[in-house]
């Protein structure tokens, strides 16, 4: 009997921060688990959550999301969560270090592009070491997405 590894299509997205990767350029890719309350638990079940203003930093050890946004859960009354308050990001210490080895050593900077719930229902948050891109890099980027949406047209209106 043949032990089959289960695919990673359990996973349900929350929140994506889709300027990252027209912004940064893209390095290294790392899965991390959030410390979270239950009353942000329950909001980003109801899909509600924003990282595109956020960023994780390393304090005292510790990686840190920073400036994220989960709204409170209306249905809780009183033991409510503040929107905007940091949260620690629960990596080991290799890849801690690797990052940031690659933020002080290399002057790049940490950004998450996911926030979704893996097939476990734990809150996962994809990390990126990531270097900005310049200016002229966002150009090519455009120019790159523009000539592939224009090839594709091109061919569907031969085909």
């Amino acid at each position: 009997m043949a032990v089959t590894k289960k695919e990673n299509t359990a996973r349900k997205l929350v929140a994506e921060n889709r300027k990252a990767r027209f912004n940064y350029e893209i390095q290294d890719v790392v899965e991390a688990g959030l410390m979270l309350r239950g009353t942000e638990v329950k909001s980003l079940r109801n899909g509600e959550a924003n990282i595109a203003e956020s960023y994780a930093s390393f304090e005292d050890g510790e990686m840190w999301l920073i400036n994220s946004h989960i709204p409170e859960y209306l249905e809780a009354n009183r033991f409510n969560h503040d929107p905007r308050r940091r949260r620690k990001l629960l990596l080991n210490k290799r890849e801690i270090a690797r990052m940031v080895n690659a933020t002080d050593r290399e002057g790049m900077t940490i950004v998450p592009l996911r926030l979704y719930f893996n097939d476990r229902g734990r809150a996962k948050l994809e990390l990126a070491v990531a270097r900005g891109k310049k200016l002229h890099d966002k150009r090519e980027t455009e120019k790159k997405r523009d000539w592939n949406r224009e090839k594709a047209r091109l061919l569907r209106e031969k085909g």
